[in-house]
């Protein structure tokens, strides 16, 4: 178990600035730079049974959404979005907001 563990924690060391940020790209002097939305999840576990049998398992996986690029370009910079990206990320806190009200507006008429 204590391996597994470990090894989840080296494929976590990486992830930072660079999952979020890409690296920057040099396209006929204007500089971008890529962003994205990256999250991760991992689990583990180990266990006991009948007869002194041993088991253990894990898993992991992530999930990358492109938001846009930050484009420099004669010292002005401008994020450029990605629609698509900006309705995936926004959608549940919309779903959230909206639930919220209508609980609000409900208790308002009581």
């Amino acid at each position: 178990m204590a391996e597994l563990v470990l090894d989840l924690a080296e494929t976590v060391a990486g992830v930072g600035v660079k999952t979020a940020y890409g690296e920057t790209i040099d396209i006929d002097g204007v500089k971008v730079v890529p962003v994205a939305l990256g999250y991760y999840g991992f689990g583990a576990g180990s266990g006991g049974a009948i007869d002194n049998v041993q088991g253990s398992g894990g898993g992991g996986g992530g999930l990358s959404i492109p938001l846009g690029a930050y484009v420099g370009e004669e010292g002005r910079v401008r994020f450029e979005p990605n629609i698509i990206g900006l309705v995936l990320v926004a959608t549940p806190f919309i779903f959230v907001v909206g639930h919220a009200l209508k609980s609000v507006i409900r208790a308002l008429k009581r």
